[in-house]
């Protein structure tokens, strides 16, 4: 039986209050300055449904699921969504331009320092723009959140990073090559399709540990969490480029190389902010890759989730765009010097023991 009790001290604690109330307002000063960056370059903030017939389409999120009961009494399946992606593609398509977002998300089996079941992303998309301008506004966004919290530094652990340094630009194959020795193209086809076999030869020369039921993905996966993610944004940020076509699912192939796509990751102090992409406005491609990443999530999780027939109906008449996500409670604990992430919550979710 599950003790609904917290399993650690309440939040609402005066004494726990009073030590996280200069996060909180450290959290609301960005939030405003924000808001007036967004303000001041032409962009509309939208507000978005958190319940959708699709929470997403990617194998390894997690989504919250719930029903909703029709006037006839007949339950329909519906979910918390885990961004507001979906939603916001479909404002593009109605013909807004530039369109900026905070909205509550919730992620499942996610809980840590960086991690909580419900928190705030930050999304902003530009029509007719490119993915590099969005380089920038990560650039003038660490910039802003710095000034706003009066820091010279942003840190994270043992880790620092000069937020009004110009972030590095960094392409995935060149950090495999830099920081494990391992040429991850030689097993992308120019196609996108991958080698698994070819890419396990190339963990094994480096001397990273493989499993025999590894896919490729398991195998690219871990060389990012072990072998390169260490090592980003320690000095100055980092703006992770190009993945390959099989780990962007929503992002179109690169005009210089079919094999990756338009897809950056930001980094700072070792902590992931924010990802990036070049929109992918194929339909029919679109379609084939959630159904890909739903045939790997069933494979793992024995779960599937339903393809939002509404959004690809929409992403046929979208505009080109790139568009980002930000995990704004992330960044304001690099920008307050906050521990966990629990820290810059109004009102965190509770912690149940079991």
């Amino acid at each position: 039986m599950t003790d609904r009790r917290p399993a650690s001290p309440s939040w609402w604690m005066p004494s726990i209050h009073a030590d996280r109330r200069p996060f909180l307002l450290g959290r609301n000063a960005i939030q405003a300055a924000l808001r007036g960056y967004f303000a001041t370059r032409d962009f509309i903030e939208v507000d978005t449904a958190t319940l959708q017939v699709s929470p997403g389409n990617e194998a390894h999120l997690h989504a919250f699921f719930t029903e909703a009961i029709g006037n006839d009494g007949e339950a329909a399946p519906l979910y918390l969504h885990t961004s507001p992606e979906f939603a916001c593609k479909k404002l593009l398509a109605a013909g807004e331009q530039r369109i900026a977002c905070f909205a509550h998300v919730y992620r499942n089996r996610e809980r840590g320092p960086l991690h909580h079941p419900e928190f705030t992303m930050l999304e902003w998309y530009r029509a007719g723009e490119s993915y590099e301008r969005l380089m920038a506004d990560c650039a003038e966004i660490l910039r802003l959140a710095a000034e706003t919290t009066k820091t010279s530094r942003f840190a994270f652990r043992n880790g620092e990073c000069d937020p009004f340094a110009e972030p590095e630009r960094l392409s995935v194959a060149r950090a495999f090559e830099r920081h494990a020795g391992i040429d991850l193209l030689s097993s992308v086809e120019p196609n996108g399709a991958t080698d698994r076999d070819r890419l396990a030869a190339e963990l094994k020369q480096a001397g990273i540990r493989i499993a025999d039921d590894d896919t490729w993905a398991d195998l690219f996966s871990r060389v990012i969490v072990e072998k390169v993610e260490p090592h980003l944004g320690f000095g100055r940020a980092t703006i992770l480029d190009e993945y390959p076509i099989a780990e962007a699912a929503l992002a179109r192939p690169s005009a210089r190389d079919p094999r990756v796509a338009e897809r950056f990751e930001l980094y700072a102090c070792g902590v992931e902010l924010a990802n990036a992409f070049g929109e992918l406005t194929d339909a029919a491609e679109q379609r084939s890759r959630f159904q890909g990443e739903m045939a790997e999530k069933q494979r793992i999780y024995g779960e599937t989730y339903p393809l939002d027939e509404d959004f690809l109906d929409a992403l046929a008449v979208m505009p080109e765009a790139s568009g980002i996500a930000l995990g704004f409670d992330r960044l304001v604990m690099l920008a307050t010097g906050a521990l966990r992430i629990e820290q810059v919550m109004w009102a965190p979710v509770a912690e149940v023991t079991r």
